[in-house]
């Protein structure tokens, strides 16, 4: 799994240089035929990653309730961030995920409630939720670059 690990971390080392690089009001912005912002889409993966990991394991999650109310599946940008929300974002970009490494090295995630994606592929433990976290990490990379054009 470190390969996993890996490429989440190089992703979301992408990912903060896109919220050190973009000044807040392009961070903010929902470019003409796309329905989040950038910040959005970076915080959405945080909040999906625990959400594939903690919550499906029957665990606590690292992130409040009210910050994956905000982001989840299904959510919008519905208020903009402030600087303090993309330094905070930065933070839990490896906070996160550097605590997920360690819990699972601990074997901390010991059942998995099977779940279904939007792509019809079912997770059922917790190897193929990180596997699959990294697929969904990059089709918001995508969505981030495609969105860059357009700022």
């Amino acid at each position: 799994m470190d390969y996993t690990f890996d490429i989440t971390l190089k992703t979301r080392a992408i990912y903060k240089t896109f919220l050190e690089t973009f000044p807040l009001e392009q961070l903010n912005k929902k470019p003409e035929g796309f329905n989040n912002t950038i910040f959005w889409n970076i915080k959405h993966v945080v909040i999906t990653q625990q959400l594939l990991t903690y919550t499906l394991s029957g665990l606590p999650a690292l992130i409040s309730k009210e910050e994956i109310e905000a982001f989840r599946k299904g959510s919008k940008a519905e208020v903009n961030a402030t600087k303090e929300d993309v330094e905070l974002l930065k933070s839990q970009l490896f906070t996160t995920l550097e605590q997920t490494q360690k819990d699972y090295k601990a074997g901390l995630f010991k059942t998995f409630t099977e779940y279904t994606v939007s792509t019809k592929s079912v997770l059922s433990t917790i190897e193929e939720a990180l596997e699959f976290n990294n697929f969904h990490e990059g089709i918001h990379l995508g969505y981030i670059l495609a969105m860059k054009k357009n700022l």
